[in-house]
């Protein structure tokens, strides 16, 4: 048990590990990877009810997609040119669940091996909720002034896979992040 409450806290690490790619377009306090995990699994729960694919599994999936970050914090396209980071991805992990009763350890790394890979639907869903969470950010920060931030927009558009996340995809290019609030705010006398 006292592993299960250690690998808790490394978790927790992600709160303090920011995204670091968007460091290059000036963002001096860009979202953690815990928030980017976050709205993620709520973007691949719905994609995978549109897409009508396991949610559950796609939902697991995404929790831990980037729990490898702890580890090797967050390194950005760009890093990721000069440095193997999927092989340093998979070492971590591998390491981080060796400390995890067998039965969750193997769950999480099949979850783990599976993601991203294009196998199986609930791969691809994952990694398109994960490229739709970075268009999302990239247009909150498009609407603040940040114009570099069209760049995501562009390579994200190439990558996905989904219609469903094609069709979302779509409309986050069009929408004022804001605008989901205008109706909730009311003048008062």
């Amino acid at each position: 048990m006292h592993n299960i409450v250690k690998f808790f806290f490394e978790a927790g690490q992600l709160q303090r590990v920011h995204r670091s790619g968007w460091w290059l377009i000036g963002i001096k306090n860009p979202e953690t990877v815990s928030d980017h995990v976050y709205r993620t699994c709520i973007v691949a729960y719905v994609l995978a009810k549109l897409e009508k694919v396991d949610e559950n599994k796609v939902l697991k999936m995404s929790l831990m997609h980037d729990i490898h970050e702890t580890r090797l914090n967050d390194l950005h396209k760009v890093g990721h040119k000069y440095i193997d980071f999927r092989s340093a991805e998979d070492l971590a992990f591998k390491d981080q669940i060796k400390l995890l009763p067998d039965n969750i350890s193997k769950e999480i790394s099949k979850l783990f091996e599976e993601n991203g890979k294009d196998k199986t639907k609930e791969g691809v869903v994952v990694r398109d909720a994960d490229l739709l969470d970075n268009a999302l950010s990239a247009k909150e920060y498009l609407h603040m002034g940040y114009k570099d931030a069209q760049n995501w927009l562009d390579n994200i558009k190439k990558a996905l896979k989904t219609e469903s996340a094609k069709k979302l995809f779509e409309i986050i290019v069009k929408s004022n992040p804001n605008e989901w609030w205008y109706d909730l705010k009311k003048a008062e006398r």
